[in-house]
Order: structure tokens, then sequence, then C-alpha cells
């Protein structure tokens, strides 16, 4: 249905009507689709039938009627159609090929070029190439893809205003660029609102319509979902809590390059706090967090984090109201700073909110990536509107750039 919106438009209307409850559903009679979209069993016969000729409908099975009579039922054909999954990181990029229901089919990470902006969309490129050999899938049918990218994600434009750790990202029209190298349309969005995305799609939020994704490792962030939809602010910097006025001064200089709340509680801060403390030098976070039960320093500075974030959580709740919490990234997802942060909470809020651990782990912007270009997909081919979307998901709340 690549030619949807040039068909009439009750035709597309009809079509809508019908993938979204395919969408929802998975596996329906005509019959059902019929009572449920309010469409003549004439009209729904041929949507059914243009769908099935161009690939997009399939047979799945059949349903006993309540008079004995069975009914053959339908369901999307997952392999359709496929998109791209892009996770860029300054050290790391990984990218999946997927097919309609989110299902990887190839994936592949590679350490980040060095060279920047034009070097990784040729690297991109060039592992876009090999996944679709490896799964034997023809470019054709590649239909869109998003990137998950550090920074500030301009909402109109869908530019790279600020990318930190990657150079000349910020200069080039990154979108353009991917869609002359990839020739797909390729959709960017703020590495941890993908995060959210991904966590609300197949993570612990799946049933929450307002919660916080909050991100800590090298660095902090937040992704908002705020009565079922993503939260991006007018210049798309909503949910830069590394900025947050704890854990420091915030008129102390140092503290407008990476933020004050970051500076504290990042990793390099996280470190500096342990050696300051009378911690062993020349070691990582990791080892602070593995001396907890036996060095009193690494005790300390944990704990002084945790008293930090649940500080942070605590001005992130009073704002949001948020059902739930979910902690990840590489530090973010350490159960021993999760006890530790609702102990503190206990002692600063009456009804403490829930927290969770990040049941993707460092997975999950990937799969937000995923999640995302499904539902442009979708949108695209079959006119999919704000109600509706990837595996009866609300169109995902994304609203992605595209």
């Amino acid at each position: 249905m690549s030619d949807a919106p040039s068909l009439p438009i009750a035709r597309q209307q009809s079509v809508r009507l019908v993938v979204e409850r395919l969408l929802r559903d998975r596996a329906v009679s005509r019959a059902e689709l019929a009572r449920s979209t309010g469409l003549s069993k004439q009209t729904i016969s041929e949507v059914m039938r243009d769908l099935e000729r161009d690939g997009w409908v399939r047979e799945d099975g059949q349903v006993q009627g309540s008079v004995g009579r069975s009914a053959v039922t339908y369901a999307l054909r997952p392999d359709a159609a496929f998109v791209l999954g892009v996770d860029l990181g300054g050290t790391k990029l990984h990218v999946a090929l997927a097919d309609l229901q989110g299902e990887i089919v190839a994936e592949s990470i590679e350490p980040t070029s060095g060279d920047g902006g034009a070097a990784v969309v040729a690297q991109i490129g060039r592992m876009q190439e090999s996944l679709l050999q490896q799964a034997s899938v023809p470019a054709q049918r590649l239909r869109g893809g998003v990137m998950g990218s550090p920074g500030i994600i301009d909402p109109a434009s869908g530019s790279i205003v600020i990318a930190p750790n990657i150079p000349g990202l910020d200069s080039l029209d990154v979108r353009a660029a991917l869609r002359e190298r990839l020739g797909i349309d390729v959709a960017i969005e703020n590495d941890v609102n993908l995060a959210a995305i991904g966590e609300h799609w197949r993570g612990n939020s799946r049933k929450a319509r307002s919660f916080a994704f909050i991100a800590v490792g090298t660095g902090i962030g937040m992704g908002i979902f705020s009565d079922g939809y993503l939260v991006r602010g007018a210049r798309g910097a909503a949910g830069e809590i590394a900025y947050l006025p704890l854990g420091g001064d915030p008129y102390d200089t140092r503290g407008l390059r990476l933020g004050t709340l970051e500076t504290a509680v990042g990793s390099v801060g996280i470190v500096e706090r342990y050696l300051g403390l009378g911690g062993v030098p020349g070691g990582t976070v990791r080892d602070v967090f593995d001396r907890l039960d036996s060095d009193e320093a690494a005790r300390v500075a944990i704990d002084e984090v945790s008293r930090i974030l649940a500080s942070a959580i605590l001005a992130v709740h009073c704002i949001l109201d948020s059902e739930i919490i979910i902690m990840g990234g590489s530090i973010g997802v350490r159960p021993e700073l999760k006890l530790r942060i609702e102990e503190y909470l206990g002692r600063c809020m009456r009804q403490p909110v829930r927290i969770e651990l990040s049941a993707l782990g460092n997975r999950a912007t990937l799969i937000g990536a995923v999640g995302s270009a499904i539902d442009l997909v979708h949108r695209s081919l079959f006119g999919i509107g704000r109600d509706a979307g990837p595996l009866a998901l609300p169109a995902m709340a994304t609203d992605v750039a595209a």
C-alpha cells in the first residue's frame, strides 16, 4: 500500500481502520473487522483483497463461529517491510534490522568512527548493507529508520543541535546525509527519549501513562512521558536534568559544559568523589561499586551520590507526578544504587515514587528506535494517526520528526 496516499479519501480511511484493528488484535476475521470498524462487508472484502494483493496481509488460521461455521482469520505480514534502528553513541554504534512486529533479524555493533559526522554516516551505510545481506532482505523492503543520538534534537527540523563526543555531527545535515546514503528516510531522536520509548513499548513502564526514564552513566539524561505522550519541550531540551542545580554550585562555571548534576553524579564525578574520600587511585566506577562491602570510601561515595539522585528524583516527581521512575544507563541500573536511592526517598517523600530498573538495559535506545521506526512506517503507508501504532501501542506517543 505504498500508494495509499493517492487512494480516494474514503478508501484511505477504510484501510486505516482495518490496519488499526489488525495492529491491535493481530488476527481477525472479515466479519469481525466489519463489526468493529462499522464498514460494510463489501468494503472489507475490497480492502482485504488489496492488502493481500500488495503483500501486507496473510491468512493466519480459522476461528469457530457460534453456529458451527468457521471463518478465516487474517494478520499483517511482519516481513512485508523492514525498518532500521540505530543507537549512535560516542564510543559505539549499534544498528539493527527488524520486521514490522519488532523482531530483530540482524544486528551489529562497532566502535563509532572517530572521524566524525560524514564518516559516521558512511559507517551506518556500510552496516546497513551488511545487515540486509546477512538477513537476505532486499533493499527495497527497507522502508524507514530511526536513529538515537546523544545531544539535543531540534523538534521542528530533527537536526542535531548539540552533539557531545561526536565531532562534526551538529554541523552536518544528518537526516539528508542519511537519506542519500541509505536510500530511506531516517528520523533522529535523542537517545534517552528513545530509551524511554523502548521501555514504554517493551519494558517496565508499559502500563504507565506518566513516567520518567533517568539514564545515569558517563552523564545523566531523562526521557519524559506525560499522559501517554513523549515530552520534548520548545527546543527539544526537555529532560536535560544534567543542569539541575543539585550536587554543586550552579554558578560554578565548571558546570556550564556538562551541568551541575552531571558533574556530581556522572562516572567521572563518582570516581573523583571516591578519590577525595581517600579511595584507591586508578579505579573505575565499576571498581567503586565492587568495593562497597569492603571500602568505606566507596560506601560513602555511593551514599552521597544516591542522596543527590534522590533529591533530583524528588524534584522531577514534584513537577511531573510520575507513576514510576525507570532507572537506566550503566550506573543507573545498579541495584545497589536503587536500594540506597529508595532509602533516601523514604526520608524525603511522604509517599515515595516507585523506582524500577530498566528491563532493557543497554538495548533500550535500540528497541525504542526500532519501535519508533515501525510507527513511522505504519503512518506513512496506511495513514495511521496518533491513536494507533506498532503492536497496538497508542502511536508509541512518539511523534518522531519525519
